[in-house]
């Protein structure tokens, strides 16, 4: 076997590990495992902290507020937190119309400076975190609380449900389906060990485990590694349910994963996640899996198709007509990609949105090297 055909084979072997091997070993080993106990559930509930950071978000805070303070958790127990990062509309006033207890109005510092401020500022014993544009199912308090039973866990993410927007015309986005995949692989990890990332609509953290982290380094990717290197655990729980509106079209979920990716670099490269120091050997292998792999799919992509094409060019033999099918193949996920747009058929939809999201880590990585990340954040198309 040549050099070029190694390279093939190895590309194409780590795309599929981290995009399928890796979730079907999961799902094999977690049904070995016992379903850890959820310690302490008949305990007295501590003091919560819901924590919501918003910059321009008259038009949904006020819903917010109102299903913040109808969760099923006694009312004397929590405490709801607007940090208005850099408001210039209504934000601060509609959420004191609708009950919030503390409306913090601070300068344009972005989302995480401004939950830090909301962190100095709180009362609860668990501290709880949601964007402006979710909505929390009545039990969802209850159940993410619960996780803190475990004296060993240190953060909690609930479950994010992804829906069309309020006009009923099915969008061309495709996360909800990604999305329902990707909570499936973090059920397997907490069940496991711990979960290599959370989310922002809906997770918690003891305040003595709160971190402060760089304001361009997000808790979604930040908090769960951290909580394992600390010797605590990053735990999924399905049972905490939050929905929110997902962006409608491709072009704009692939605008929003780009943003995504510019903070995810600096966290990889910056910030920690590329040191093993601190990690569990099977943890470590998670993170090289779903999170060091998939952010270089890009990368290895692209090697897999130019070895593929070098490979045909310089005749590969007996398993040329082997060769001639991976490059078919690999074509053929792109054209279907581009027939998206004026087929809109589920399948080429799908393939559509697997080939940007894919080049969103490149894209993302391309502007933080070359005008860096704002801490600062825009609510994206269409999910208000």
């Amino acid at each position: 076997m040549t050099a070029l055909e190694i390279l093939f084979w190895l590309s194409l072997a780590l795309i599929v590990w981290t995009q399928l091997g890796y979730a079907v070993a999961l799902a094999v080993l977690a049904r070995f495992r016992r379903a850890p106990s959820r310690q302490g559930s008949g305990s007295e509930l501590p003091r919560l902290t819901l924590i919501v950071a918003a910059h321009d978000e008259e038009l949904v805070i006020g819903a917010k507020v109102v299903n913040a303070l109808a969760l099923d958790y006694p009312r004397e127990l929590i405490e709801v937190i607007v940090a208005c990062d850099g408001c210039s509309d209504g934000t601060a006033q509609r959420a004191r119309e609708a009950g919030a207890d503390l409306v913090l109005e601070l300068p344009r510092g972005g989302k995480i400076r401004a939950q830090d401020a909301a962190v100095q500022r709180a009362a609860g014993d668990v501290l709880a975190f949601s964007d402006a544009n979710s909505l929390w199912e009545p039990s969802a308090a209850r159940e993410l609380v619960g996780a803190f039973g475990d004296p060993q866990v240190g953060y909690a993410c609930g479950q994010v449900r992804f829906i069309q927007g309020a006009s009923g015309r099915e969008g061309s986005n495709q996360e909800g389906v990604y999305w329902r995949y990707e909570m499936a692989i973090r059920g397997w990890e907490s069940r496991l060990s711990s979960i290599t990332a959370g989310n922002g609509a809906i997770y918690a953290t003891r305040k003595d485990s709160y971190l402060v982290v760089d304001p361009i380094m997000g808790h979604d990717l930040s908090l769960p590694f951290n909580m394992v290197k600390r010797g605590l655990r990053a735990v999924y729980v399905p049972g905490a349910r939050a929905s929110e509106k997902m962006v409608p079209s491709l072009g704009g979920e692939f605008a929003r994963k780009r943003r995504m990716m510019s903070h995810t670099w600096p966290i990889l490269l910056r910030g920690g996640m590329l040191s093993p120091r601190g990690y569990p050997p099977g943890y470590a292998v998670m993170i090289l899996s779903h999170r060091l792999l998939r952010y270089a799919s890009p990368g290895l992509h692209l090697l897999a198709l130019a070895s593929n094409v070098a490979i045909l060019a310089l005749g590969a033999g007996p398993a040329q007509w082997l060769y001639a099918l991976t490059l078919t193949a690999q074509l053929g996920l792109l054209l279907a990609a581009m027939l998206a747009g004026p087929l809109r058929l589920r399948p080429l939809l799908l393939a559509r949105y697997y080939v940007l999201t894919t080049a969103s880590p490149a894209a993302g990585l391309w502007d933080w090297l070359r005008h860096g990340t704002e801490a600062s954040w825009e609510a994206a198309e269409g999910t208000r």
